[in-house]
């Protein structure tokens, strides 16, 4: 959302590329819609309408939110986006929100975000920018603007045998009581305008995107809108991990892979003067932000496949299915928008998961930078894309390390001992033996003693019916 200062600085550079400005006398539905479409052509944009008028009658900001709520049913496919707002002195505000005062508006904005994956008209015209101008599309940039955007139709399309009672109708009402954006519209009716509900004759049926956002089983109409989780006891892949499926919807699945890697984060000693201080070993929200991108941008297409988040002691892999889409490589990563899952995007920007501008990566590489970190590597394999986060090397201090702290070696056992209870939920002495063969039976018994005092293990049983639990 716009700020009052931005507000001004727009009107006063007038219609461009990405702005759009209409007097209010003006911007009738039909008008709006042709703005709305010739950015969502281009490259995204503003359209504002200023109520705050020094000649004539102001307009009626109730009357410009309807017709710009028209405008966006009017746009065909139906464009998903966020909802027209009004920007007050000070700060905008939602244009559903009950409580604000919409006679004090200075101004009526729509927003349409870049990277939007269809081709769109209205009255069967496509429109572009030239400039400050709406242009009719030419034929050849129409041809390679259609064959650019023609991979995203299929969230938007139901899947035979869906109906309305595969949703969960309290996680419906949840999410639209919670977007005061959404207004008065009954709650299938802002599912339609979400593009996760569409109306057949006189039914309402599920669109993909509706599923895997509020389904009941999300997983039985889309093989492998899943999450694998797996936590390892070192730097590479080897038998002792703990394991998580996590399926669902998709906004409950985040929850859960957020849950997954708090239980199996271990914390990092930063080490000043053999004093001990515990940190996370990644920047707050960096985890979080690779996770929310996967789910929202992967290809669902590619059913059976499923996003893979893999946690190793130097760092974090989260692989999806589906290569980068639309004209987004890896080398203007940084710098393009493409929404392969316009409909996904949005109801996970309405509910706080992202910002619909798309600006997660930037973030993610300024938090590492900002903790001196490596910044994220981003890979684009055959059939998928890859992020990895390295974790926060561990500081050495200067000296020789005094009796008490564990040395790196024993961290590492330590570490393959809890992988090992965490997935078979006991650890024997021989077990352990058998983890690390190569280490003394002493060194191995000091190990539990110590877990045992720390309180971070329980042990159970005597002499050869011993076994370790987590406490």
């Amino acid at each position: 959302m716009i700020t009052t200062a931005d507000l001004k600085k727009l009107i006063t550079a007038g219609s461009g590329p990405r702005i759009e400005i209409l007097a209010p006398a003006a911007a009738s539905a039909d008008r709006l819609a042709a703005a709305m479409t010739s950015l969502a052509n281009a490259d995204g944009g503003i359209a504002i309408v200023p109520i705050r008028v020094t000649r004539g009658t102001p307009p009626d900001p109730q009357a410009l939110l309807d017709r710009a709520m028209q405008a966006m049913l009017a746009v065909q496919p139906r464009l998903i986006a966020p909802l027209p707002y009004f920007v007050f002195e000070g700060e905008p505000a939602p244009a559903g929100q009950p409580s604000a005062k919409t006679e004090n508006a200075l101004a009526l904005a729509v927003e349409v975000p870049q990277g939007l994956p269809n081709v769109y008209s209205i009255e069967g015209r496509y429109l572009t920018r030239k400039g400050s101008r709406i242009v009719d599309v030419p034929a050849r940039q129409l041809r390679d603007l259609m064959l650019a955007r023609s991979e995203n139709t299929w969230e938007a399309q139901t899947p035979t045998g869906a109906t309305i009672e595969d949703l969960d109708w309290k996680k419906v009402e949840a999410y639209v009581s919670s977007v005061a954006r959404l207004g008065e519209a009954s709650a299938e009716e802002a599912l339609a305008r979400r593009g996760c509900l569409t109306k057949q004759g006189r039914r309402w049926r599920p669109t993909h995107a509706g599923l895997l956002l509020f389904g009941k089983q999300p997983e039985r109409w889309v093989r492998g809108a899943e999450i694998l989780c797996a936590r390892f006891s070192g730097a590479e892949m080897n038998d002792a991990f703990t394991r998580q499926t996590i399926s669902g919807a998709l906004p409950d699945q985040i929850a859960r892979v957020e849950a997954f890697l708090h239980d199996n984060m271990a914390q990092r000693s930063r080490i000043a003067t053999w004093k001990r201080a515990d940190e996370t070993p990644y920047p707050p929200g960096v985890l979080r932000e690779a996770v929310v991108n996967a789910v929202a941008h992967r290809d669902y297409r590619l059913s059976g496949n499923q996003i893979h988040v893999l946690v190793f002691n130097d760092r974090v892999e989260v692989r999806s299915p589906g290569k980068l889409p639309g004209h987004v490589t890896l080398k203007n990563l940084l710098r393009e928008r493409y929404s392969r899952n316009e409909a996904i995007v949005q109801v996970l920007a309405d509910m706080g998961f992202i910002e619909r501008l798309g600006y997660g990566i930037d973030r993610m590489i300024r938090a590492m930078k900002e903790r001196d970190q490596q910044p994220p590597a981003f890979e684009e394999t055959e059939a998928g894309f890859a992020v990895t986060l390295m974790a926060r090397q561990t500081a050495k201090p200067d000296g020789p390390a005094p009796a008490g702290l564990p040395s790196t070696a024993q961290q590492t056992r330590m570490e393959k001992m809890m992988a090992f209870i965490r997935q078979n939920g006991r650890i024997t002495n021989r077990e352990y033996q058998e983890l690390c063969p190569d280490v003394s039976a002493e060194s191995l018994r000091r190990d539990f003693v110590e877990l045992v005092d720390s309180g971070t293990i329980l042990r159970v049983g005597d002499k050869r019916g011993t076994y370790y639990i987590l406490k």
